[in-house]
């Protein structure tokens, strides 16, 4: 008798974050972007960094005052821009559309589709990685005939320590 096979879980990672450092995580989009043979410029490996130290969703105006405060320099909204769809572009950086901001991806070495759960009051946001949601996002698009480009899913709600904070 064979063992029914295993269903798919989800996947947070929950200690991810706390096991690497961001000099381990730029390390790996350096690496990721030399095996392109895309540049990993000194604007592109900052704004990167940043967005892992900042441990949360960070807009472009956040990101172009942490530069000026950190590198003494201003750095035009545009400059920002261009290094950000960089690294999305290279699966480094999401953006969440609700939030208009940006979050590194915490695994950028797999190719998966984005699930964000976010938190509508403290912001915090978790990336959830689940190969039933991509399943059906693709069976569903060919059901229609279109051709996804890009597959971001986004749930606005409350997160454990706001709901427990909430009922005390």
């Amino acid at each position: 008798m064979t063992k029914p096979p295993a269903r798919p879980r989800p996947r947070t990672d929950p200690d991810c974050r706390g096991r690497h450092s961001t000099r381990e995580r730029v390390a790996l989009a350096v690496s990721i972007c030399e095996g392109r043979g895309v540049q990993m410029t000194e604007l592109r490996r900052r704004v990167l960094e940043l967005l892992w130290a900042s441990g949360g969703p960070t807009t472009a105006y956040q990101l172009i005052e942490a530069i000026k405060l950190r590198d003494s320099r201003p750095v035009g909204p545009p400059t920002v821009y261009r290094a950000l769809h960089f690294l999305m572009a290279q699966g480094l950086v999401s953006r969440i559309e609700s939030l208009n901001a940006y979050v590194p991806c915490v695994h950028p070495e797999r190719d998966h589709d984005c699930l964000f759960f976010i938190c509508s009051l403290c912001r915090v946001s978790v990336e959830l990685e689940d190969p039933r949601i991509g399943g059906l996002l693709a069976e569903d698009a060919a059901g229609l005939g279109f051709v996804a480009t890009r597959r971001t899913v986004e749930v606005q709600g409350m997160c454990a320590q706001c709901a427990e904070a909430g009922a005390a």
